[in-house]
Formats: structure tokens, C-alpha cells, sequence
């Protein structure tokens, strides 16, 4: 390493966020421009351990302290060719990725860890700023061709990798632009929707091909995929919500998270049909927060998305509740580094204002006789060897208007291309694929239909295997990179 000295010279330092109040008028990513020289001393921060435990914590297996050591010796190219040599979208990851391998810095032991998600994010911006991101067209073609269903990370992942192979491939997406979860799940103040804009023009460059509005299963017949092409990779997400059968579920005001939080990415993007929600279907109702009180229903990623996007309808209140104990702010003894750490998580959507409440359990819906939501019933619990147990005494309503459901997905829609290609399920309702390989022999799955609701860059993980999964069913071998390769791997 250029600074053997930098952990000790350099506190953690990350970009400045744009005034709460001000940003809540906008839908812009909030974070101010970094000097480049700062970006250079978090470089230096990292110590370039003997075993780099950052590696394990990334479900890509990037090279971080090779890519963290270009940074500092300000050679850009290098860095980016070290990146891109596992992550084929460090551009959406430097966004929204919750960054396990800063959980697992060996400097997070006694200090805060290097900031390895800016330094990524960083790597790539300059990269496009500098023209090194350039259409990477592969060097003959094999004449075999992979249609991929499903543009979330996993699909355009297993598209990028089995392109660089020599494989034609055609990406089908159901919506009505690429991207799937990254376009219409993550709030534009979180990612906003160029950077993808930007990727698939690359993308296309490179000789992939995007079909959009194309429901396989719909109004593309699976016929169609079975017959002309060599193999399916199904990248469709988890896409079936978790529902809270409650009396009162069908009040109106009651909604999932996801139906709120695309139709205001398809308001921003000047969608004509903001009401078609994540699964196709028309809602038939304008979700907005302004000038109700909000409650969202979940503790986690989604809910404070729904946090964020709520203050900038205006919402009179906003309170998210989650079922589990408030986390602790610094690691416990059952919590030991280099694991994730199960601490308090603070987000920029919290910065902006609401209330959280922890260890609430939701008993019903409350309404009128209009049938519209009015207000949410709720009650303490506890948590003991046996579960949970309500606190006598605590039963309250609280006002609400607007209620949503951010419990997470339970597993990928069955109706339609599953169930026409007849594809065994795994115990929890997802397709169940052995090396990325189904029970049809001929059709791979991918993602968060294979492995769960799960986070963006295990997403991109999964379909970088799954592309060399199906890369040695169509040539007998391959010569794309596996993760275990990618940790002993020199570029």
C-alpha cells in the first residue's frame, strides 16, 4: 500500500448530504460533490490486511484492497479494471448497497472501516467522466442464443456476462423500461434513473438486445422462448408481497409498499400509467401521502424508502413500526466482527423526519363508513424463549390514513411462466434450481426467484454464476470468472 500509515493519518470521512429540508422538495440524490483528494485519503485508510476479510463480506468477492490501492495512487484505469472485473454495475451497488464488506474491514474491529462503498461509487463515476467505459463487444459469437426474463440486476448481470461469452442474448421485461426493481422499487433520491439509462445504452452497444412490455407468460406465449432459444435464464425477482390478513385489510388507504413507491418513480419519469403497479396490475387508485397520517408497516430497506418518498408528498405524519426489539447501537457479544453487525441504521430518509417505533405488533385496520381508512390499532409486545407476548394495557389506535406494508416478498408469481413450465419449488415457494439449473432441463433461474428476497449485489452475484452456469451447458466450459476464482484472480 501507497500510505502503510493512512488508517491512523485519516478518519472515515463521507460526502455531506443536502440540507433535509431543502432535499424533500426535490427527488435528486441527496449527497454533495467529494474532492478527489479526499476520496484519495479514504483510499488510504485501507491497511491492505493479510486476509482480507472485506472480500468474504462482498457477496462478488471484489478486490477491494487492490482497487482501494489504485484510488490512492490515483491511477483510475487500473481501479476500474480491477472493479469491473466483478461487478459488472458498481455504479447501482456505490448507491444503495448496504455494504456488508464494510461490516467485515478489519479496521471496523477497533475503528470506523474504510468507506469502501463511496471509493467504489467514486471508481466508476470517474471512469464514465474519463471515457474508460467503452462498449465491450465480444470477440466472435458462438451462434448459440439465452433468453433472460426478468431486467433486475440478476437478469442484466447474467445478460452482460453471457454477451461477453459470445452468446446472443435477449432480455425480457415485463414493465415498460428496463431495470426492474432498480427502475421502479428504489426511489429516484437513492438511484436515480439515468445511471441505469446510462448502463444499457453500453449494453446495447455491446449487441443485447431489450424487450420491453413483454410478459412471458402474458402476451409473449413461453412457447415462444422454448422453441427459439438455446436457454432461459429466469431473473423475475420476488415479486408476491407479504400480506397482514387483518380485519380491515381491504380498507381504502391500505397498500403495499411497492405499489406506493413505483407509481412515484413513474410520476418522476413522467410515466403515463403510474397506477400499473410492480406485478402489472392496475391499482385503480392515486397513492399519495400528502397531508395524511402515515404509517408504514416494517422497520427495514423498503419502509424507509416509503419514509423518504412520504415527506416529499408532505404527509402530516409519518411513523414506521417494526415487529422486532430496537437493535443496539454498537455490536453485542453474540454479534462479533466480521459479522454483519445488527446495529441501529439510521438513513437519510430518518434524517428527514418521522417516528420509529420498535417491538409493535399491528392488530387491525380502523375505518369509517366510507370504507376509508382512519386509523391503525396496535400494542406493544415483548420477545421471550417463547416468542412473542403481548403487553396487557398497551392496545391503542393511533391516526392513520395512509397504511403501508413493508413486510418484505414471500416468493416469485406462479401464475403464467412458472406454472407453464412446470418448475418444481423449492419449500419456500421459490424455484428451485441446483446450480442455478431447474427442473427443466433446459432453464435456469437466478436472483431473488432462486435464493429470496435478498439485496441488490447478491442479485448481481447470482447472475454473474448463473451466466457461468449456463455458459458451460451451451459450450461444454467456460472461461467467465467464479467468485471463488475472483479472490485469487490478478488483474
Amino acid at each position: 500500500m501507497g500510505a502503510v500509515d493512512g488508517f491512523l493519518k485519516y478518519k472515515r470521512e463521507l460526502p455531506s448530504s443536502r440540507d433535509p429540508e431543502s432535499r424533500i422538495e426535490d427527488y435528486k440524490e441527496i449527497y454533495k460533490p467529494f474532492d478527489e483528494e479526499k476520496t484519495n485519503h479514504q483510499a488510504a485508510r485501507c491497511m491492505d490486511c493479510g486476509i482480507p476479510f472485506c472480500h468474504s463480506g462482498c457477496p462478488l468477492g471484489n478486490q477491494i484492497p487492490d482497487f482501494n490501492d489504485a484510488v490512492y495512487n490515483r491511477d483510475w484505469e487500473a481501479a476500474y479494471k480491477i472493479l469491473m472485473s466483478t461487478n459488472n454495475f458498481p455504479e447501482f451497488t456505490g448507491r444503495i448497497c448496504p455494504a456488508p464488506c464494510e461490516g467485515s474491514c478489519v479496521l471496523g474491529i477497533n475503528k470506523d472501516p474504510v468507506s469502501i462503498e463511496h471509493i467504489e461509487k467514486s471508481i466508476i463515476e470517474e471512469a464514465f467522466e474519463r471515457g474508460l467505459v467503452t462498449p465491450n463487444q465480444p470477440a466472435h459469437r458462438t451462434g448459440k442464443s439465452v433468453a433472460i426474463v426478468g431486467s433486475g440486476p440478476s437478469g442484466l448481470a447474467a445478460a452482460s456476462q453471457l454477451n461477453a461469452a459470445g452468446h446472443n442474448v435477449t432480455v425480457f421485461e415485463r414493465a415498460d423500461k428496463i431495470g426492474g426493481l432498480l427502475r421502479y422499487g428504489i426511489p429516484d433520491f437513492k438511484l436515480e434513473k439515468w445511471t441505469i439509462d446510462r448502463r444499457i445504452a453500453v449494453m446495447e452497444q455491446e449487441g443485447i438486445t431489450f424487450k420491453t412490455n413483454a410478459n412471458v407468460g402474458e402476451n409473449i406465449p413461453v412457447s415462444e422462448l422454448e422453441n427459439n432459444f438455446d436457454a432461459i435464464v429466469l431473473c423475475g425477482g420476488s415479486t408476491v408481497p407479504r400480506d397482514l390478513s387483518l380485519p380491515g385489510r381491504n380498507l381504502k388507504g391500505v397498500h403495499y409498499a411497492m405499489d406506493f413507491l413505483s407509481q412515484q418513480n413513474k410520476r418522476v419519469d413522467g410515466n403515463e400509467n403510474p397506477l400499473i403497479n410492480h406485478q402489472g396490475v392496475d391499482t385503480g387508485e392515486d397513492i399519495m401521502a400528502t397531508d395524511k397520517n402515515v404509517v408504514v408497516i416494517g422497520g427495514g430497506d423498503t419502509g424507509s424508502d416509503c419514509v423518504g418518498t412520504s415527506n416529499r408528498h408532505g404527509a402530516k405524519s409519518i411513523t414506521q413500526i417494526e415487529l422486532l426489539s430496537k437493535p443496539p447501537k454498537n455490536r453485542k457479544k453474540h454479534n462479533p466482527w466480521p459479522e454483519w453487525p445488527m446495529t441501529l441504521k439510521t438513513s437519510s430518509s430518518h434524517e428527514e423526519g418521522c417516528e420509529r417505533d420498535w417491538s409493535i405488533l399491528t392488530k387491525e385496520f380502523i375505518g369509517n363508513d366510507q370504507g376509508e381508512l382512519t386509523g391503525l390499532k396496535i400494542v406493544d409486545i415483548k420477545w421471550g424463549p417463547n416468542g412473542m407476548e403481548e403487553i396487557r394495557g398497551t392496545d391503542r389506535v393511533i391516526p392513520c390514513e395512509l397504511a403501508l406494508i413493508a413486510a418484505g416478498f414471500l416468493h416469485p408469481q406462479k401464475e403464467g411462466l412458472i406454472e407453464e413450465l412446470d418448475l418444481e419449488l423449492d419449500q419456500r415457494g421459490n424455484v428451485k434450481a441446483e446450480n442455478y439449473l431447474t427442473s427443466n432441463a433446459k432453464v435456469f433461474a437466478a436472483g431473488d426467484m432462486r435464493r429470496g428476497q435478498s439485496l441488490v449485489v447478491w442479485a448481481i452475484s447470482e447472475g454473474r454464476e448463473a451466466a457461468r452456469a449456463v455458459d458451460i451447458f451451451l459450450s461444454g466450459d467456460s472461461k467467465l470468472p467464479s467468485k471463488e476464482q475472483s479472490f485469487y484472480q490478478l488483474v
